[in-house]
């Protein structure tokens, strides 16, 4: 499927926030940003820089600031997905298509381009840190020596994706049954997030 497929499909299917998504689409195509289709949503840039990207899940609608972390945010409307983790995305939710306000959108899409044209950016912590294997990968490994092999072949990137999502789980039955769903994609080479940077 080309792009533009992509990004008719994902407006024009069915969804109790077609209306809502369409809406975001047109006022955001009132600015120089240019649609793209990345990480399989559409995402807006401007001088090849991720801007914002409109996002749809079961309950709310919205959109994600790659850099929201710069904005003013004087209404208080933005969100970090995950407090100590997410340091630049902020998102915008709605539960209705009433609840948009064209004009205070235009205002932070406004500021968030000319943030983007000014370079502001918080640059991804590239440091190596130690990844910690879990309980449970490393009882897999004993059992299984290919499993080994193939963990110890992938990138540290990948290592980390795995380790961080198989031990972030709280309960031990959590992490048997991610370990078990990771197995697999261990086997292949394959890495955790590999199908959402291949959008």
């Amino acid at each position: 499927m080309q792009k533009s497929e992509k990004l008719e499909h994902y407006f024009t299917k069915p969804s109790p926030w077609r209306k809502g998504i369409q809406q975001l689409r047109a006022i955001i195509k009132d600015t120089p940003l240019e649609e793209d289709w990345k990480w399989n949503i559409p995402c807006y840039t401007i001088n090849g820089r991720n801007v914002v990207g409109i996002a749809q899940f079961k309950n709310h609608f919205g959109l994600w600031f790659f850099q929201g972390v710069f904005l003013k945010d004087k209404k208080n409307l933005l969100r970090n997905a995950q407090d100590g983790k997410t340091k630049a995305m902020r998102s915008l939710h709605y539960e209705s298509l009433e609840a948009i306000d064209a004009s205070i959108l235009g205002q932070y899409l406004i500021e968030a381009i000319q943030n983007a044209k000014d370079g502001k950016e918080v640059k991804p912590d590239r440091s190596k840190k130690k990844i910690t294997i879990p309980t449970e990968l490393e009882s897999a490994f004993a059992k299984a020596q290919p499993l080994k092999t193939a963990f110890e072949a992938l990138s540290s990137g990948k290592q980390r994706e795995y380790t961080e999502h198989i031990g972030g789980a709280k309960q031990e039955a959590t992490r048997v049954r991610r370990l078990e769903k990771c197995i697999p994609m261990i086997l292949k080479g394959i890495g955790l997030n590999d199908k959402y940077k291949n959008g």
